[in-house]
């Protein structure tokens, strides 16, 4: 059975306080486990939250500020130590290469895992040898160098087995539908589209710090699960301007622009203790299903749109 769920490692801006880990967010897609930001402490909340080493199959770096990546080389270390048997792809700004090496090669370890860096030169489609979606990084504005991630999976269609069985096509047959669109049975062409439904593709997006810009809101359009950085409320707008960053209400109206269906906000200034104010400010702007991010929380992607 397919699982995808959201699982929220840290939520943290800058600094760990008493009640937040720094970031890490960790999305799973059936067979596919993606971490983001990496920041420290991200192996142990890992093992709080049942994260294995080996379930990672690729880790997105939004940028080479410590709260995103200090936590990469033990990562990286971890993903050795346990033998993952597959390769780990890892997506970063290219302008923060140098970071990347020192975060890989921090200490002496035995490397026994295939880790392939992908360093993102330009906004566009990454290379995902094997995925069953296609992956695009998205220029952001910040004081450094930063992508936002956005998963899309490709539409598809549902066969309806009673249909099937009216046609009296099974087993081989079925497979040469699903392959080449259509089939020869008793005389007549029978097309995929008369035995079956359309399976829209869902879509996943990551955002983290950034102004508001012009990538936010392409990033954000028709994702059914946005995660997004709201590190401020309104009333210091002016330090989000400032700093390269979102207030609540401006994540909650972009969410709603793009029409949205989950959204997730996280990357909270340690200025706020509760997380009250975040919530109330984004609900006046967004009326979807709406997740104000705590440590280790689980948040399922919702089902495919009808």
């Amino acid at each position: 059975m397919s699982q995808r769920e959201f699982v929220v490692l840290g939520t943290a801006s800058q600094v760990p306080t008493r009640q937040r880990n720094h970031n890490g967010y960790f999305l799973r897609w059936d067979g596919e486990g993606l971490l983001f930001d990496p920041g420290e402490g991200t192996q142990r909340q890992m093992l709080h939250a049942g994260v294995s080493a080996t379930a990672i199959t690729r880790i997105g770096v939004t940028h080479f500020h410590g709260d995103h990546s200090l936590g990469l080389a033990g990562v990286i270390q971890r993903i050795n130590l346990d033998r993952v048997p597959h390769p780990v792809d890892v997506y970063y700004p290219a302008t923060g290469e140098v970071f990347f090496d020192r975060l890989r090669h921090a200490t002496a370890f035995h490397e026994t895992a295939e880790l392939r860096p992908r360093p993102v030169f330009e906004p566009g489609p990454l290379p995902a040898p094997g995925a069953p979606f296609t992956l695009e990084a998205v220029r952001l504005s910040h004081p450094v160098d930063s992508f936002g991630y956005r998963l899309v999976e490709p539409d598809g269609s549902r066969l309806l087995p009673e249909r099937l069985a009216a046609l009296g096509l099974r087993g081989p047959d079925v497979g040469v539908l699903q392959r080449e669109g259509r089939i020869e049975r008793d005389g007549r062409t029978v097309t995929l589209a008369e035995v079956s439904v359309p399976k829209p593709g869902q879509r996943f997006a990551f955002v983290m710090d950034t102004r508001l810009c012009d990538g936010v809101g392409e990033l954000a359009e028709g994702a059914d699960l946005l995660v997004i950085e709201a590190t401020f409320l309104d009333a210091d707008a002016h330090l989000a301007e400032e700093h390269g960053h979102l207030t609540a209400a401006q994540a909650a109206r972009v969410a709603t622009e793009a029409g949205v269906r989950t959204l997730v906000l996280t990357h909270f200034s340690q200025r706020y203790p509760e997380l009250d104010g975040h919530l109330a400010e984004a609900r006046k702007h967004f009326d979807g299903e709406l997740v104000v991010a705590e440590d280790l929380a689980r948040v399922p992607v919702p089902p495919r749109r009808p």
